[in-house]
């Protein structure tokens, strides 16, 4: 069973969207697989992404407090379907609570509530819609909706736009060209209405939701929406200042390198990260990193040595 996303990223169900995102960006950092070389740690990683995509939205993440591990399985009239069922009985139904784990419960015309895991749902959708066999059905069964993976670039997630992929299955290969949304992150799914599993007589398929995973970048590490780089200086553009270019997946941008600035020293960008169509976007963070020439020309050397003699700086020394 898959945990509990709110405690993957450790926060109560009762948590706003800005402790939601703090929670993330602390764990993403912590478990990063380009910084932390635990054997686990890839999988951790990919955990908080998935936890933090679904909590991150606010539809997804109502869905998923009413139908907890389930709610991708369950179609979007789920309500209209109980009820037609209960109707169909002679009486009435409702869902009346659940949670992320939790089962789904009714309630009946009186009030009682019953819990879920004392109903056959087969018999409940399938005698609704044909599933149950026979000449009693309700109707044709609509298709069942699959899932597959569908890898990205950092740039090509950060852009997006359409692609053309290809996906095996019991049936041979087939190819859909998909449009990817522009700043797609890790674990977020895009859906190809109509192209999942057929549907029996007259009943419309089911939808194929493609799960995203972003390809390692050697230039941009992602944490959600956050994109962080390496800004290379030279030594006196770090200690004098100066505005530097850095690439990202959007192109070139221009970074303030302020004056007497170390290596690891983190400079943002705010809104410069993976763009957010629902929300706000997210940042670019610069990591200073100081670079020496490989090769010192003969007056290179000379000066170096001359700020040597005349320095009394000692970044040993505590300070």
């Amino acid at each position: 069973m898959a945990r509990d996303y709110y405690e993957v990223l450790g926060v109560p169900r009762t948590a706003s969207a800005e402790e939601i995102q703090q929670a993330f960006r602390t764990l993403a950092r912590k478990h990063h697989p380009d910084v932390n070389k635990d054997p686990g740690a890839e999988e951790r990683f990919k955990e908080l992404n998935d936890a933090y995509s679904v909590l991150s939205d606010p539809k997804t993440r109502q869905r998923y407090d009413r139908f907890g591990d389930d709610f991708r399985q369950i179609p979007e009239d789920y309500d209209e379907r109980v009820a037609a069922a209960a109707g169909a009985r002679g009486g009435r139904a409702g869902w009346a609570g659940g949670g992320g784990g939790g089962g789904v419960r009714f309630r009946s015309a009186d009030g009682a509530g019953f819990d879920g895991s004392g109903v056959d749902f087969e018999d409940l959708f399938g005698g609704m819609f044909g599933r149950g066999g026979g000449g009693g059905g309700w109707g044709p069964v609509p298709g069942a909706d699959q899932e597959a993976e569908i890898q990205l670039g950092v740039e090509e997630a950060y852009r997006g736009g359409r692609r053309s992929i290809t996906l095996g299955g019991p049936n041979g290969q087939r190819s859909y060209d998909v449009t990817v949304p522009r700043g797609v992150v890790d674990g977020q799914r895009i859906r190809l209405a109509g192209e999942g599993g057929h549907g029996s007589g007259d009943a419309p398929p089911g939808d194929l939701y493609l799960r995203v995973r972003i390809k390692p970048d050697g230039r941009f590490r992602l944490e959600g929406r956050d994109i962080h780089v390496v800004a290379p200086v030279t030594p006196w553009e770090a200690a004098l200042g100066a505005t530097v270019p850095v690439a990202t997946p959007g192109g070139t941008a221009k970074v303030t390198v302020p004056a007497n600035s170390s290596s690891g020293r983190r400079l943002r960008l705010r809104g410069e990260g993976m763009p957010n169509p629902r929300g706000q976007d997210g940042d670019l963070y610069a990591e200073i990193r100081i670079m020496v020439p490989p090769e010192l020309t003969a007056r290179e050397r000379e000066l170096f040595e001359e700020l040597a003699a005349a320095s009394t700086f000692d970044p040993r020394r505590p300070r």
